[in-house]
């Protein structure tokens, strides 16, 4: 992610309100703002700001005996997060800031095939 141009007013008010510290820091936890921002607006958009972590839960708790503690588990999470954005956003009909649908498509389809690897060397 590049610099974002941060007005110098907010930057040096912030400094006055907190002095101590490295002067970069301030600035980089706004850049930290704006991603947040930016991933909320697509994973929520027109929804709860945790709306994502809510539907994901969701589909995990169908599956209480699921092994969410193991390499392929957690490769399962990761893809539940890109096919829910992918979802979300075609549900809500919006573009993305910082993926769009093709994009959590890919990588729904790279994490399903290295779960399938994963099964493979499990058995071995």
């Amino acid at each position: 992610m590049g610099r974002i141009q941060v007005g110098e007013i907010w930057v040096d008010g912030l400094r006055d309100a907190y002095p101590h510290g490295h002067p970069d820091f301030i600035p980089k936890m706004l850049e930290l703002v704006k991603l947040h921002s930016d991933k909320n607006h697509d994973y929520a958009m027109g929804g709860p700001p945790l709306g994502n972590f809510e539907r994901v839960s969701k589909i995990m708790q169908l599956y209480p005996d699921f092994p969410w503690a193991t390499t392929h588990g957690a490769a399962t999470v990761y893809m539940l997060k890109q096919f829910d954005a992918f979802m979300w956003q075609t549900k809500q009909g919006f573009e993305a800031k910082i993926e769009g649908a093709v994009s959590r498509l890919k990588d729904v389809t790279v994490y399903s095939q290295l779960i399938a690897i994963m099964l493979a060397e499990a058995v071995k």
